[in-house]
């Protein structure tokens, strides 16, 4: 045992304080608005639990007030806030809103509904819930929200029923899905499920964007690139105005013309010519110019092997299309829309079965779906007649491929005084994206080569390369 003086302790490490989170993330409204869903769930739970004969069933208490307007600065807060608003949400929505958001937000707070009934050692019927594959906690159903708003008072259970019907608001809008396992379980056994989008409003603020994958065939194209850099025929612009016109104030000309009986809401165009004639440019640009996302269908994901997959795979891309006002943007559409096959076999009237259903539904789409073929002709011809446009996209003149050329070599130092542009443009008939792959190859071929400057036989070689994927020669 040691005699020597006592050391002193050492000093105890004082963690470093944690950073404060963005103040982008603002929580003060979800506070309130989760307080407020508590309290009705303690009250709901007191009053039915009184003696028999009591009133068991008493109203819910109104929700906070929110913010007018766009709703505070911050992003969570904003983005449940603007929701809230911009759908003119009632007590009734909130409440179901904030059910199903909770086991997100405040999962504890649905712990109270986890009391077992004594008589039958079993949790409480009429509370509803479902279990979760590795959630711990309690997970509401519509039948959670019913006990909730209603008790046990079977006209303001009745009244719940119409809160989850497809055509009420939280249904229309997407927010909210009701999901059953199994036929023949009572309606409101469904499970409670948010969207993708409610949860991303409601925690960042910010809307959500889907990502590609084998349940979404479809990705979000964007382009840096601007008007400016799009080189079309002035007919074909005319054409471009026009679908542009129409997607900014289409809604507003069907309200104000009296239109709504006699035209279909949307808009359906068909782009066809080469490729790289800027089919996909305009269609992405016409998504940025009216803040639209524009979602590209993959269609070798769509066509699958098994059938009666191709309409599952569609129907998620509709329905959020739809609630978002996304452009769909159906590239190489003839694959899919293209003329149907005799019914020589079961498989070709069910391929014919499926087709007609995705035609039934871009028909019935009320935005806007752009599809793009290579060759008009392999379009169906009665679909052909369901476009409100159908605009070609020819090769490139000479005139615009100088144009081109021009843009894409904007930079007279990284050119070589020998390049002669007038001449590339007038000798090789290309399309804007083969003009934009030959830039390409000249770039990497003189930084190969040590240069900083791209020669005319880069920009020669680079034209064969691309004559030749086509069959052609110089």
């Amino acid at each position: 045992m040691s005699t020597g003086a006592r050391r002193k302790p050492a000093a105890a490490r004082v963690p470093a304080p944690v950073a404060a989170l963005p103040s982008a993330v603002g929580s003060a409204v979800l506070e309130r608005e989760l307080d407020w869903f508590e309290g009705v769930l303690q009250a709901r739970l007191t009053q039915y639990f009184r003696e028999a004969g009591a009133d068991r069933a008493g109203a819910v208490a109104p929700p906070p007030p929110l913010p007018a307007g766009n709703g505070p600065s911050h992003g969570a807060d904003r983005g449940y806030a603007s929701l809230v608003n911009e759908l003119a949400l009632g007590t009734e929505e909130r409440l179901v809103l904030m059910l199903a958001l909770v086991p997100h937000l405040r999962p504890q707070a649905l712990d109270l509904l986890f009391v077992r009934n004594k008589n039958l050692d079993r949790g409480f019927t009429e509370f509803g819930g479902c279990k979760g594959r590795t959630h711990g906690g309690f997970l509401p159903t519509a039948e959670t929200a019913a006990f909730v708003l209603a008790g046990d008072d079977l006209a303001r259970r009745l009244a719940v029923f119409r809160l989850f019907d497809e055509d009420a608001v939280l249904r229309r809008s997407g927010l909210i899905r009701i999901e059953t396992e199994a036929t023949g379980e009572p309606a409101l056994a469904a499970a409670l499920v948010c969207s993708p989008e409610l949860v991303a409003r409601a925690t960042t603020g910010e809307r959500h964007k889907p990502d590609f994958g084998p349940g979404f065939p479809a990705r979000r194209i964007t382009t840096g690139l601007g008007w400016s850099d799009l080189v079309l025929a002035p007919e074909v612009q005319d054409e471009v105005q026009t679908i542009l016109t129409w997607i900014e104030h289409g809604a507003a000309l069907l309200r104000d013309w009296g239109l709504q009986q006699a035209v279909k809401p949307g808009w359906r165009s068909l782009f066809h010519g080469p490729p790289g004639t800027g089919k996909t440019l305009t269609a992405t640009l016409l998504g940025q110019a009216v803040g639209a996302d524009v979602y590209r269908i993959d269609l070798s994901m769509v066509v699958s092997k098994y059938i009666g997959e191709t309409e599952k795979n569609l129907a998620g891309v509709f329905d959020q299309a739809q609630h978002r006002h996304w452009i769909l943007f159906f590239d190489e559409a003839d694959a899919l829309f293209g003329k149907r096959t005799s019914t020589s076999s079961s498989n070709d009237r069910y391929a014919n079965q499926e087709v007609s259903y995705l035609l039934q539904r871009v028909e019935d789409f009320p935005g806007t779906v752009i599809l793009a073929s290579n060759l008009k002709g392999n379009i169906d011809e009665a679909f052909a007649r369901r476009f409100q446009s159908i605009v070609y996209f020819p090769m490139p003149d000479a005139e615009q491929r100088l144009q081109l050329w021009r843009g894409l070599l904007s930079r007279p130092e990284r050119v070589h005084v020998d390049v002669d542009l007038p001449a590339l443009a007038e000798a090789h008939e290309l399309s804007g994206g083969a003009i934009a792959n030959v830039v390409r190859h000249g770039a990497v071929t003189a930084l190969r080569a040590g240069r900083t400057r791209i020669t005319a036989l880069d920009l020669r070689q680079g034209v064969a390369r691309e004559l030749r994927k086509e069959g052609r020669t110089v």
